[in-house]
């Protein structure tokens, strides 16, 4: 499984119901409201053999209310 964060950025007024669509999706592990660029943060693991890019896509991306994303892939714990 590949960690991966997402910041979400959303419409003016959308946060909670972007928040609420995330959660009802399933496919996150943690998710936060927080202050700054961008309105939530997203943790998520992506199962090993998916495309990243293309499992944000199909997963996250088509949701209404989102403005803009920034990922950061992760590489190891400490």
């Amino acid at each position: 499984m590949q960690c991966v964060f997402v910041q979400i950025r959303c419409r003016p007024a959308t946060a909670y119901r972007v928040a609420a669509d995330i959660a009802l999706r399933e496919i996150h592990s943690e998710l936060y409201s927080t202050s700054g660029e961008y309105d939530l943060l997203l943790k998520l693991y992506i199962p090993a053999d998916a495309d990243v890019g293309k499992f944000i896509n199909d997963n996250l991306l088509d949701i209404d209310g989102i403005e803009r994303t920034l990922t950061t892939l992760t590489f190891r714990a400490f």
